[in-house]
């Protein structure tokens, strides 16, 4: 019975974090780092959607000229949503707090080489 205890607190020890947690975990560490990046631009694909979507849902959100402008101009920073441990990280413009009308999540960015480490990985993960 011993044997079987002993491994099975080895094994919680040694556990990796979930692909949640790692998310929740580099989410919050950017967010409090309250550091500001270069907007990078949006993939392809996103950008053709998000169009897509304005023109279908029109003042739903932010129009995406407005939004990629804003971007451009003051930069872009990562917040957590309102449950940060519900794993919902957002991609904001630097001088916005407004998740519901200028968000976009950090899987539609485009990935640099000049773009840090940590940022690149987020996106990465939430991409999955």
């Amino acid at each position: 019975m011993k044997a079987v205890s002993a491994v099975a607190e080895v094994s919680e020890v040694e556990k990796e974090p979930t692909k949640k947690e790692k998310i929740i975990a580099l989410g919050k560490e950017l967010y409090e780092s309250q550091e500001e990046f270069e907007f990078t631009g949006l993939t392809d694909e996103a950008f053709s959607k998000m169009r897509a979507d304005e023109k279908e849902y029109p003042g739903y959100t932010t129009p995406i000229g407005e939004l990629m402008k804003k971007f451009s101009n003051v930069g872009m920073k990562v917040v957590l949503g309102k449950n940060p441990e519900s794993g919902n990280v957002y991609i904001l413009p630097v001088d916005s707090d407004n998740i519901e009308m200028d968000s976009i999540s950090p899987k539609q960015l485009r990935i640099n080489d000049a773009m840090s480490e940590k940022l690149k990985e987020l996106i990465l993960l939430v991409r999955g």
